[in-house]
């Protein structure tokens, strides 16, 4: 790719200063466009040292309104960014709708810098790209714009580039050891960019390749190249917004909830559950005290060894989540876990990708978040509320599971739990609840609307647990109709998942 750019384009100052008239106050109602619309962009710079990135960016952000935008200089993983998933600190800061976010380098570090510098093995190369690539497409498919860009200069510009800055105290500060290393092996380097840009070249997320020697055309290159990908989103945007009242009726139609009507048909895990299984009062305590002793000790080896754990808890309303928790924590040194109740989102957490507030949330090596309601709510709630479209909570599937596969391949132990009770146990605990003015406040109007979609929950859910129930991230069913039995489970399971991990 790299071996066909005609590197000798120039751009004329008169020429380049008449397209900046003109792009210039483009890009900048195209801002005020993309806030209006709720359109999220990202902007990707990467490319080699010295082709001008910093001052193409300076250039690109000339027009707009500072408010709008944030720009993110990529250096060398922090310690605290180091503890957490490869992806996270790229998730953290991706943009809510109607805002911008630039990369001064970006994910791209850890397959070409990281790379050269020989800190992965090949087989981490290849997974790296596989989650880059997931990683775009579950962005650019919930909306966002994702423009990449690769400035590209020869070895012969970049030298005389890195000479200039060593010669000015000012500016020597700016060339590293590490970029004149580069420099020196610039065929290898470039190499391995070419392999970055092909492996991750795609529909949804394509390169752009920027001739960077002449800097004005490398900046009405990049002008012309956001201009037109945002205008195109605006316009497709626009188009979608006109049609919205036309197509109200079927989109309705894609959103509501419609059983099947052969339910003969249908694959069911629930159903299958044995809601018998019970423990007495002194059988409960004797294995909690035993269980809870053997999690004092995992979680301290969990910390020692820096593995990270993130549990999922879902289930019916009233089914026993908190109570499992409570047991689950009790042995825990609480600076080592945190329990992350999900509610309806925020007004912030709705302006970003569904996925946005639970990556915030996942632990770092050693600690362990356990989720009271989980990233599930995309194929549950939302699915039969009708909260996003068909085509959303459908492709949300793969979206959970390439999450759950970044999660476990970063090493850690990835749980989700299913707490099983039967329509009848669910109706006694409610009515418990109501009748209890210390435990009034856990039932709410919406808890007995729920449980007149009961069928449509039970759908939903054998559905959900085929679909996302993998080697690395399992679903268990806890049979939840004896309490004791289900916190017993709930700590087993969790015992046995650590102890495997540490025989390893």
């Amino acid at each position: 790719m790299l071996e066909q750019i005609n590197l000798t384009k120039k751009m004329e100052k008169s020429v380049y200063q008449e397209k900046m008239e003109v792009m210039e106050p483009q890009l900048a109602k195209l801002q005020r466009e993309c806030k209006a619309l709720g359109i999220p962009v990202i902007l990707v710079f990467e490319g080699l040292g010295a082709s001008g990135k910093g001052l193409q960016i300076s250039k690109l952000i000339y027009p707009l309104d500072p408010r709008g935008f944030q720009v993110f200089a990529i250096k060398k993983a922090t310690e605290e960014e180091e503890m957490h998933p490869f992806l996270w600190r790229f998730w953290t800061k991706t943009p809510e709708k109607g805002r911008m976010a630039i990369f001064d380098t970006s994910w791209y570090r850890k397959v070409s810098v990281d790379r050269f510098e020989n800190k992965i093995s090949r087989e981490e190369l290849l997974y790296a790209y596989q989650e880059i690539n997931t990683f775009e497409r579950t962005l650019t498919d919930d909306g966002t714009v994702l423009i990449k860009f690769f400035l590209h200069i020869s070895q012969k510009e970049q030298k005389k580039r890195f000479d200039k800055l060593l010669d000015s105290k000012e500016t020597a500060w700016r060339v590293s050891k590490e970029d004149l290393k580069r420099n020196k092996e610039y065929e290898r380097y470039k190499a391995m960019n070419e392999e970055m840009l092909e492996k991750t070249e795609s529909e949804y997320a394509p390169w752009t390749i920027i001739e960077a020697e002449d800097r004005r055309f490398a900046t009405a290159k990049i002008y012309a190249t956001v201009v037109e990908k945002l205008s195109e989103k605006v316009a497709a945007k626009r188009e979608e917004l006109s049609l919205a009242e036309e197509k109200k009726a079927v989109r309705e139609e894609k959103t509501a909830w419609h059983p099947k009507e052969d339910k003969e048909l249908d694959s069911t895990v629930l159903s299958k559950v044995d809601l018998s299984l019970a423990y007495t009062k002194e059988e409960y305590k004797e294995k909690l005290k035993k269980l809870q002793d053997r999690m004092e000790i995992l979680h301290s080896e969990l910390y020692r060894q820096r593995i990270p754990v993130v549990l999922g808890f879902e289930g019916w309303d009233a089914g026993g989540k908190g109570g499992a928790i409570k047991r689950l924590t009790e042995p825990m040194d609480p600076r080592g876990y945190l329990v992350s109740p999900t509610a309806s989102p925020t007004p912030t957490e709705k302006s970003h990708h569904y996925l946005w507030r639970f990556w915030k949330a996942m632990p770092k090596d050693g600690h362990i978040t356990i989720f009271d309601r989980t990233w599930y709510g995309r194929v549950m709630v939302e699915r039969i509320e009708g909260f996003c479209t068909r085509e959303e909570w459908q492709r949300a599937y793969r979206e959970i599971n390439d999450m759950e596969a970044h999660l476990a391949h970063s090493g850690a132990i990835v749980l989700k739990f299913w707490m099983q009770i039967d329509k009848d146990e669910q109706e006694r605990r409610f009515k418990e609840r109501m009748e209890n003015p210390e435990k009034q406040w856990k039932i709410t109007d919406e808890d007995w609307r729920n449980r007149e979609k009961w069928d449509q929950y039970e759908e939903a859910v054998n559905e959900m647990i085929i679909k996302t129930s993998t080697s690395y991230a399992p679903w268990i069913i806890v049979e939840g109709n004896n309490k004791y039995y289900a916190r017993i489970k709930v700590l087993e399971s969790v015992v046995n998942a650590i102890e495997e991990r540490l025989k390893k």
